[in-house]
């Protein structure tokens, strides 16, 4: 995956921010959504959203079936007022609110050794369970390889040790982060 330019970073970062601003202070989506460039690609999409240094909201799209325009608006305004895990976000929180945009490569299937801490982002499937972590969750928590495919393991709602099981795939993924900063 080509590395984005600094006139798209700006794009998907200014795109994110309306659609943040658009979903908590009038409760609905961005329109129009712009699909010039980079957001008129087909990508996955990931759109965090954090507080005082916190998780406030995570929603993403694996596989795309729209552009990454609509993707970030749709991501970004679900991770403000849609995340079960999390109470939707108001008007005063969002001073506060940092957006960060991960871009996906698309899914490749990939074996347990494969996976390099840092790069790759993780997929696994049993059936129809899922679970997912983006590069970004293993070096935030400090964990080694073994650890993130439980982890990953352990969102999809399987056993830890389910990646070591012949009908477990795991896919691997790399992603391009634009926040605040970057």
């Amino acid at each position: 995956m080509p590395s984005l330019s600094e006139q798209e970073k700006k794009q998907i970062r200014e795109l994110a921010q309306a659609s943040l601003r658009e979903s908590v202070c009038h409760h609905r989506l961005l329109h129009p959504i712009p699909m010039d460039g980079i957001l008129g690609q087909k990508r996955g999409v990931f759109v965090s959203l954090h507080a005082k240094g916190k998780l406030r909201g995570c929603i993403g799209l694996v596989e795309p079936k729209e552009t990454l325009g609509e993707g970030i608006v749709q991501c970004a305004t679900s991770a403000a007022r849609e995340d079960p895990r999390f109470a939707p976000m108001h008007a005063d929180e969002l001073e506060d609110a940092e957006i960060e945009v991960s871009v996906l490569s698309p899914l490749e299937p990939i074996s347990a050794e494969e996976v390099e801490i840092g790069k790759h982002g993780l997929l696994i499937v049993q059936g129809t369970q899922r679970g997912l972590l983006l590069p970004q969750v293993a070096v935030e928590h400090g964990l080694a390889r073994e650890k993130f495919l439980e982890e990953t393991c352990r969102k999809a709602g399987l056993p830890r040790d389910a990646w070591k099981n012949r009908e477990t795939q795991i896919f691997g993924f790399t992603c391009e982060i634009v926040g605040p900063r970057n």
